[in-house]
């Protein structure tokens, strides 16, 4: 699997380079930066105290739903990056600078997006009506790990794969 993921660097670091190299224009830098923080927890958390508040019962089977979810790509995803220790792509090329602190070493998968696809797709399971704001969240939060330094595209490609199935297994696991 290293050795897979050392030859993906190779194959990949030309295009976090020009990524990178946008984001360092400010007018993109700071929104990402911005998107990037909120994908930390903020915007789920929020979330997943807003909807009780605003839709009962229904709200309160949703945001639990979001939390074992949230548990269990933790802990996968905490395994994964221990396990195959993959560089960051501003830890392996050093023209890629990581214009945010970064919050953990490796960079394989990226945790944002497997919260944010996971999370997205159990709420808009629940409320499809916030399918309009969380896709497009979703899709920022996961280009701002590329933009800013921080991830390769197959880091963020395989962590919304696995974002996408942990949310359908508990989906159906629930129904």
């Amino acid at each position: 699997m290293r050795l897979l993921l050392k030859r993906l660097n190779e194959v990949e670091v030309s295009l976090c380079r020009a990524w990178a190299r946008n984001g360092q224009r400010r007018w993109i830098q700071r929104p990402f930066a911005v998107i990037s923080r909120l994908g930390d927890g903020v915007f789920w958390y929020s979330l997943i105290i807003f909807l009780p508040l605003n839709h009962g019962l229904l709200g309160l089977k949703a945001s639990l739903h979001m939390v074992a979810t949230g548990g269990i790509a933790l802990a996968l995803y905490k395994s994964l990056k221990f396990l195959t220790r993959r560089e960051r792509p501003c830890d392996y090329a050093t023209e890629i600078v990581a214009l945010v602190p970064p919050l953990d070493r490796y960079s394989f998968p990226s945790g944002h997006t497997l919260h944010a696809v996971s999370f997205s797709t159990v709420a808009i399971y629940y409320f499809p009506g916030l399918a309009w704001i969380l896709v497009p969240f979703t899709m920022l939060v996961a280009s701002s790990r590329i933009i800013l330094g921080l991830h390769y595209p197959s880091d963020v490609l395989v962590a919304t794969l696995i974002g996408l199935a942990l949310a359908f297994s508990g989906i159906l696991w629930l129904a």
